[in-house]
């Protein structure tokens, strides 16, 4: 046993050995961020209140939204670091590095200015279904807020770094790490202070922040020092480079967000807040499955990447073999969440909230449709090959919330879950086929773009 263990981690092509212990490594670290999520929930709608987290959780969904704002900086250094590092062009990948953090520091230094002067004018309570006496509150909250997630999203360019070295296990550890921090936060403030929608979004917030800033420190200093930022490395035409494939993502990103994540506004307006809890209850439950799948996955990106740079198409066959089944199995494990959902629910967190079976099996179905075209997406993105994703996710984006609305108003909850499912499903139809021509050397037109 100790032979075949030793033999899997050191045995094949580079990329599969450093995929492999990544996952492991991945699948140990995200195990207690599964349980963080999991002790969290019932921690903070105690430290609040069952209305006051479903308000948390609408307003942090909006937050989010403006990281899309990189214009697809992110996931174009992803890839370009990666172009880079695989041609041993390390000058060139310092220069994406160096260019990046100064882009975004400029895009979200503008964009935190923009909204604290027009946050005055913005009716968060209108916006959040809250009651009128939170207004400003609200306004604060979202100010504040906001004000730290701009920083997080300069400061996690390290997380883009590690992910293209094929680092994602060190990525998500700086993840964990920010988690556990904000955790200690919010237990402190159960035992010293009232609940604060404010003080919840300051512990949320902070924890991360101070980890990727010391992380961050130590990665330049240490492996990341021949890519370290530096003012003197700043291209602004370099920019360039990234922006043909960053604008695309970008754009991909905006509609992905329009079509998955607008649905806790869309529940907060025509359910209520209390139903958003409800639905991100089962949500956060079903999700431990494309969060694990997530593990598995998130190694192939960038190492796709490097294989395409190298022609290598028989090491991009194999893989995606072996990920077709691995996938195969993680629906097993959502078809047993599904059955063991009402008695986790009730360990879990109590009898605040009744969530129905039929809410259960929706979120099941839709957890699904992601894992089977999330197992084909990465290969797509990591080559570059997005433009008929690009058309199929923005046409899905028009379409979303008329048709979240429609079956939002007739059945509820479940037709806005629903309506995420269908969109599910249309990307579902044309991934796999794309993916399947691509590493066949068969894709034409479209297809091959």
């Amino acid at each position: 046993m100790r032979q075949y263990i030793f033999d899997f981690f050191t045995k094949g092509h580079q990329r599969s050995i450093e995929a492999k212990k990544n996952i492991v490594a991945s699948f140990a670290i995200k195990s207690l961020s599964i349980a963080y999520n999991l002790i969290l929930v019932p921690l903070t709608i105690n430290y609040v209140n069952p209305t006051k987290y479903g308000i948390w959780l609408t307003l942090s969904s909006i937050i989010m939204w403006f990281g899309f704002f990189d214009i697809g900086f992110g996931n174009g250094l992803r890839n370009k670091f990666a172009e880079a590092k695989a041609t041993g062009n390390l000058e060139r990948a310092r220069i994406y590095i160096s260019t990046t953090y100064v882009v975004l520091i400029l895009i979200f230094s503008a964009i935190w200015v923009l909204l604290f002067a027009v946050n005055f004018f913005i009716d968060w309570s209108h916006i959040l279904n809250a009651p009128k006496e939170m207004a400003r509150e609200l306004s604060t909250l979202a100010l504040v807020v906001f004000g730290i997630f701009c920083m997080q999203i300069v400061l996690k360019i390290i997380n883009t770094v590690l992910t293209a070295d094929q680092k994602p296990a060190k990525s998500a550890l700086l993840d964990m790490l920010g988690q556990l921090m904000s955790l200690l936060i919010i237990v402190i403030l159960i035992k010293t202070t009232q609940g604060s929608l404010l003080y919840l979004g300051l512990a949320m917030g902070i924890g991360p922040i101070l980890v990727l800033i010391t992380s961050s420190l130590f990665f330049y200093r240490k492996r990341y020092k021949p890519y370290a930022p530096s003012l003197s490395y700043v291209r602004f035409n370099y920019a360039k480079d990234m922006m043909p494939l960053g604008s695309k993502f970008f754009i991909i990103q905006i509609s992905i967000l329009v079509t998955f994540q607008t649905s806790n506004i869309i529940i907060a307006q025509v359910c209520g807040g209390e139903s958003v809890a409800i639905y991100n209850i089962a949500f956060k439950y079903f999700s431990i499955s494309y969060f694990l799948f997530g593990i598995v996955i998130s190694p192939f990106w960038s190492a796709f990447t490097d294989a395409y740079t190298q022609n290598d198409y028989l090491w991009m066959k194999k893989v995606l073999k072996t990920l077709e089944v691995i996938a195969f199995f993680f629906v097993i494990l959502i078809i047993i969440l599904l059955i063991f959902s009402h008695f986790v629910y009730t360990l879990w967190i109590g009898r605040i909230f009744e969530i129905k079976p039929s809410i259960s099996v929706l979120v099941a179905i839709y957890f699904i449709a992601q894992i089977y075209h999330g197992l084909y997406t990465p290969l797509l993105n990591g080559i570059g090959k997005i433009k008929l994703q690009f058309y199929v996710i923005s046409f899905l984006a028009i379409l979303i919330i008329p048709i979240s609305l429609i079956l939002g108003r007739k059945f509820g909850l479940e037709g806005i879950i629903t309506a995420t499912i269908i969109a599910n499903l249309v990307i579902a139809l044309y991934a796999p086929r794309q993916v399947h021509l691509l590493i066949n050397k068969k894709a034409k037109g479209i297809w091959n773009k």
